[in-house]
């Protein structure tokens, strides 16, 4: 049987460090200094640059893994589109979610005219095996015109406030993007969005409509499968705390 290569194959770090500082990047609002802050205080020396490295390497590749991990996402889609400044020039990010609030893709494009909500609907629909009984989006007309070729059976609301599950979903991106001084490229946003919406809606669940106990049974299978994912290790071997331990003879 034919397995897949180790993506950390050849790395100085041990696997469980690596997967430590893109967690820590992308679930919290990080930056790579501030992870090279963190992992020095727990005794592991290594450049800012690295850490760069390692996301952009890594990040894509984490949040395929816990995508194809989760639960079929819900029939019911909310789309919006906000606008993002990249190099001066305005750009569009365009985001789906479902009616539990889980992102279902997003996507960086110059227009917001019936072509792009278009590309944006055919990269929503590629794999799937159903198509939403609903969609909900605010009164831009390009989704109407998308809907109508592509999901004729689906049911089309939109209105002012109908949306704002969509809309409150730009609120992390929002804070990202003031932190980061604004994004240098189309394509440096999409690859850190993509990464960071999937990364980062993993480990924060809905908590204001769960119990104690249930978001602490969430959040620790959330911990599990990312483990699960992330740290690959031979039978019977044990995981290893992030510490001085995993520290290679080597500072890059």
């Amino acid at each position: 049987m034919k397995t897949s290569p180790d993506p950390h194959h050849r790395h100085r770090f041990p696997a469980e460090l690596i997967s430590h500082a893109v967690w820590l990047y992308h679930v919290f609002s990080l930056s790579f200094r501030d992870v090279e802050l963190l992992l020095a205080e727990r005794g592991v020396i290594v450049s800012y640059e690295s850490i760069r490295r390692w996301c952009l390497k890594f990040g894509s590749h984490f949040a395929g893994r816990i995508r194809r991990r989760r639960p079929r996402p819900g029939d019911k889609w909310h789309l919006d589109e906000v606008f993002i400044r990249i190099q001066g020039e305005l750009r569009y990010l365009w985001r789906a979610v479902d009616q539990n609030g889980v992102v279902l893709d997003i996507l960086v494009q110059s227009h917001r005219d019936g072509t792009a909500a278009k590309r944006f609907f055919k990269r929503l629909l590629n794999g799937l095996s159903y198509t939403p009984h609903v969609v909900v989006t605010d009164q831009l007309k390009s989704y109407g015109v998308a809907r109508r070729e592509l999901l004729p059976d689906a049911e089309h609301r939109e209105g002012r406030y109908l949306n704002n599950r969509a809309e409150n979903s730009h609120r992390p991106t929002r804070r990202r993007e003031r932190h980061m001084q604004r994004f240098k490229s189309m394509r440096h946003a999409q690859r850190f969005l993509s990464a960071h919406a999937f990364i980062s809606g993993h480990f924060r669940p809905r908590r204001h409509l769960m119990t104690a106990g249930r978001y602490r049974a969430v959040r620790a299978k959330a911990f599990k499968i990312w483990t699960q994912e992330h740290v690959p290790k031979a039978p019977g071997d044990r995981a290893n705390p992030i510490g001085p331990s995993l520290l290679p003879n080597s500072t890059s």
